[in-house]
């Protein structure tokens, strides 16, 4: 039997890219096909008129809720919300203890 170590990390990171952009789109109220045609590199705040101050607590606060994870005031920067790439990889980091 061949079994692939890697099938379990990569299904949770699908798991995990799924959730997130549901979450976006939940928080912003986007159009669920909008958020699931993100990729690494598109814009969050600054390119999404939904994504305000007021809104990134929201979405912070639902990523807590739904990840299992906190997220304290020195975690938060303009970088990890620049892109979603960006709050993916800090998203991955919390969940895996970081």
């Amino acid at each position: 039997m061949n079994a692939n170590p890697t099938l379990p990390s990569e299904a949770a990171e699908a798991a995990l890219d799924q959730e997130l952009k549901g979450l976006i789109a939940d928080v912003l109220g986007l159009d669920p096909a909008q958020a699931a045609a993100f990729g690494p590199d598109s814009g969050l705040f600054g390119h999404l008129p939904e994504l305000d101050s007021m809104a990134v607590a929201g979405l912070l606060t639902e990523m807590e809720d739904r990840l299992g994870i906190v997220i304290e005031d020195d975690d938060v920067d303009g970088e990890m919300l620049e892109t979603y790439g960006g709050l993916l990889a800090f998203a991955r980091a919390k969940l895996a203890g970081g």
